[in-house]
């Protein structure tokens, strides 16, 4: 018997390759979500979708009356109580419950290096941490008080060819490519991973259902730890981009500039980061990240140079990098 299994999302950057991995590996696949992002990241043939809002929880139950799944994935929980509405939702209903956490409720700033699952969690700048922790303690409470199988999955900077994974996005790309200068956080040394989707998918997929997981949590990230200033230079290399003006502002000072990005960067992205991802090698032998982000910077631009739609430059980041660069250029 195939496997049944349940996403809360499914046309996400990081539920788009889940999905179409698990159906490739022959997962009997139902998606929940508002279709809202069909078009731009289309769900693969075979896919059972029901259409609600996963924030109207007497609208997810109403369309999920009668059906049980073997595993539910929610990568749509932001705040325990999302958490705690699927909890009840899924309360003697699912084998497993996956809750899509994130590597940024490591400890900030990172006590040593690599981080593993054991790593404190802690984030004193960011909220979206904090909720994140606070769902992972409310689903260790369900998981002991009262036996909810509770998993808990931690990605890191997951990307995906619609999403160049710099400061300001496409607009970044465009501007290194006019040669205009280039905000890079700190001095551009600080370490950081980014993981391609389809990595992710690759280590996440042969999870599901597992039951060494039931009760526990596990992170999976790329193995490949870049420089910022790595990051933007193999980005403007795939644009056709020799020498991008980088200019590097202080962390805080950029969080004082816009206080909307500053906790973000102050909370994770600012703090050198480097993972052990031993335990899902265990958990899933043979898995490797195999897309190197030279391949990955590649697709992004691959991809928006044939989709001119997504190039318009953001006037906003524009404005940040052009005012930011003429303080500390």
């Amino acid at each position: 018997m195939a496997l049944k299994v349940l996403f809360l999302g499914g046309t996400g950057i990081i539920s788009s390759a889940c999905a179409a991995l698990a159906v490739e590996r022959g997962v009997d696949l139902t998606v929940l979500n508002r279709g809202g992002t069909a078009s731009k990241r289309p769900l693969p043939a075979g896919v059972r979708q029901v259409t609600a809002d996963v924030r109207d929880v007497p609208a997810v139950r109403e369309a999920l009356r009668g059906s049980e799944f073997d595993v539910a994935v929610d990568f749509l929980a932001f705040t325990p109580e999302h958490v705690a509405a699927d909890v009840e939702t899924f309360r003697g209903r699912v084998g497993q419950y996956w809750f899509v956490s994130s590597a940024s409720a490591y400890q900030k700033p990172v006590g040593h290096l690599p981080i593993t699952e054991s790593t404190p969690l802690a984030n004193p700048f960011w909220q979206y941490s904090r909720d994140k922790i606070a769902c992972e303690e409310l689903l260790t409470r369900a998981y002991r008080e009262e036996g909810f199988p509770a998993a808990v999955v931690r990605p890191s900077h997951t990307y995906d060819r619609t999403s160049p994974p710099v400061d300001g996005g496409w607009t970044v790309v465009e501007r290194m490519r006019r040669g205009a200068p280039v905000v890079v956080h700190g001095d551009g040394a600080s370490l950081w991973v980014l993981t391609h989707h389809t990595d992710f998918a690759k280590g996440f997929v042969p999870l599901l259902g597992e039951p060494a997981l039931t009760g526990d949590a596990v992170h999976i990230t790329s193995d490949q730890a870049l420089t910022w200033d790595a990051v933007h230079r193999t980005l403007a290399r795939a644009a056709g981009v020799d020498e991008p003006v980088l200019v590097h502002v202080p962390s805080d000072a950029i969080a004082r500039d816009d206080p909307s990005r500053g906790p973000s960067l102050l909370g994770d992205k600012a703090h050198s980061v480097v993972f052990d991802n031993t335990k899902l090698a265990r958990l899933v032998p043979g898995f490797a990240a195999t897309t190197s982000f030279a391949a990955g910077a590649r697709e992004i631009v691959e991809h928006h140079d044939t989709h001119p739609e997504l190039c318009r430059p953001d006037p906003d980041v524009d404005a940040r990098h052009d005012r930011l660069a003429a303080r500390w250029g």
